[in-house]
C-alpha cells in the first residue's frame, strides 16, 4: 500500500471516538468512508456531520484499510481480533485489553496476519514529549516527576485514576528510561487520587502522581539530571531546560542578599494536535509496512506496571478480625 490515500473508519464515536473520525477526515492521506457505533444515532449523527455513512462493524470493515477502535475497554480485543481477521490495519485506544494473555494472542496474530496493530498512547505525539525523547538520551537522568491533576470527570469512564490517567505517564516513563524497575511502590486516597514512586536498577527514580480531584488541570513532566533539569508543560507545548545555576552575593542599600540565576534554554517546538500526530503516525506506518511508534508489546509492558501500581495503591484492604 506505500503510498496510497488509505481509507479509514471509526469504530466508537463517542467523547474520543468523534475525535479521530474528525482527523481521518481531515488528514491529507485518508478518506474517512463510516462510522460505527452501537448507538445508531450518535453514529448517524457524527456519520451526517462528516458526510459518510453509518454501518455495522461487519459492513465497515469490508470498506475500510485502517479503522480506529475506541470502546470501553472490555470490548477491545473481540474487536480487535475481528479487524485482524478482516485485514484492517488497527489503532485501538489505551488500555490496549484487559486480558494480558489474550493482549499477547492478537501481538501474535497481528503479525502473522501482516496488520499493522497500534495502540493509543497519544501523549507519546504531543511535541513536547517528542522534543523530550530527543532530549533525554543525552542526559545523566536522576529522577522524573509526573503530574497529571484535574478536577472530577464530566464523562463517564470504568477506569480508575489509575488506570485512566497514570497510565499516560507510567507510558511516557518507560519510553524515556530504558532500564528495569528494581521497586515499586504506590498509595491512592481512593481511586480518584493515587501517587507511584519507581526506581529503576541503574539507580534513577520516579514519581508519578494521577488525579480526578483538584480544580487546577495540571500536565508537567519534569526531569532532574548530573547537568540540568529540564521541565515540560504538556498542556502548553513548552519544554524548559535550565543549564546552570549562577550564584552571587549583590548589596542593595547596604544589605548583602543571595540570588541564584538560571541559564534557560527553550528548544523551537512546532505545536500541534497529538491525536493527529498519532493517527498521521498510524498511517504512515501502514503505507510504508514499518512499525508503529507504540506496538501491542509496548502497551502490554505498560498495562503490566499499571495493573502492579493497582494492585498496590487500589486493591482492598483486608478486614481485621475483632477479638
Amino acid at each position: 500500500m506505500t503510498g496510497d490515500t488509505v481509507t479509514a473508519g471509526v469504530i466508537g464515536v463517542g467523547s474520543m471516538g468523534q475525535h479521530h473520525a474528525r482527523v481521518y477526515n481531515e488528514l491529507p492521506d485518508t478518506t474517512l468512508v463510516g462510522v460505527a457505533d452501537t448507538d445508531s444515532s450518535r453514529a448517524r449523527e457524527i456519520a451526517v456531520e462528516h458526510g459518510v455513512t453509518p454501518m455495522s462493524r461487519g459492513e465497515l470493515l469490508d470498506e475500510v484499510d485502517v479503522a480506529s477502535i475506541a470502546v470501553p475497554t472490555r470490548f477491545h480485543a473481540d474487536i480487535v481480533q475481528e479487524c485482524i481477521d478482516a485485514g484492517v490495519d488497527v489503532l485501538v485506544e489505551k488500555p490496549f485489553v484487559d486480558d494480558h494473555a489474550r493482549g499477547r494472542e492478537l501481538a501474535l496474530d497481528a503479525r502473522a496476519a501482516g496488520v499493522t496493530l497500534q495502540v493509543g498512547h497519544i501523549e507519546r505525539f504531543n511535541p513536547a514529549i517528542k522534543i523530550l525523547a530527543d532530549i533525554v538520551p543525552d542526559l545523566d537522568v536522576v529522577s522524573v516527576d509526573i503530574d497529571r491533576l484535574g478536577p472530577p470527570l464530566a464523562r463517564e469512564t470504568e477506569d480508575n485514576v489509575v488506570m485512566d490517567l497514570m497510565i499516560h505517564d507510567v507510558d511516557i516513563l518507560l519510553s524515556l528510561v530504558d532500564d528495569s524497575i528494581e521497586s515499586l511502590s504506590a498509595i491512592a486516597r481512593d481511586d480518584r487520587h493515587a501517587t507511584a514512586q519507581f526506581e529503576f536498577a541503574g539507580g534513577t527514580v520516579s514519581t508519578i502522581t494521577a488525579s480526578r480531584l483538584t480544580q487546577e488541570k495540571v500536565r508537567k513532566l519534569s526531569i532532574t539530571a548530573e547537568s540540568c533539569r529540564v521541565n515540560v508543560d504538556m498542556i502548553s507545548q513548552t519544554v524548559e531546560i535550565h543549564r546552570r545555576s549562577l550564584p552571587e552575593y549583590i548589596e542593595s542599600d547596604g544589605d548583602i542578599r543571595y540570588r541564584h540565576e538560571s541559564v534557560v534554554e527553550r528548544p523551537m517546538i512546532e505545536n500541534g494536535e497529538p491525536l493527529k500526530a498519532e493517527l498521521a503516525s498510524f498511517v504512515e506506518a501502514v503505507q510504508n509496512g514499518t512499525e508503529p511508534v507504540v506496538t501491542a508489546e509496548d502497551a502490554l509492558d505498560v498495562l503490566e506496571v499499571v495493573e502492579r501500581i493497582e494492585g498496590l495503591a487500589l486493591a482492598p484492604v483486608p478486614e481485621v478480625a475483632q477479638p
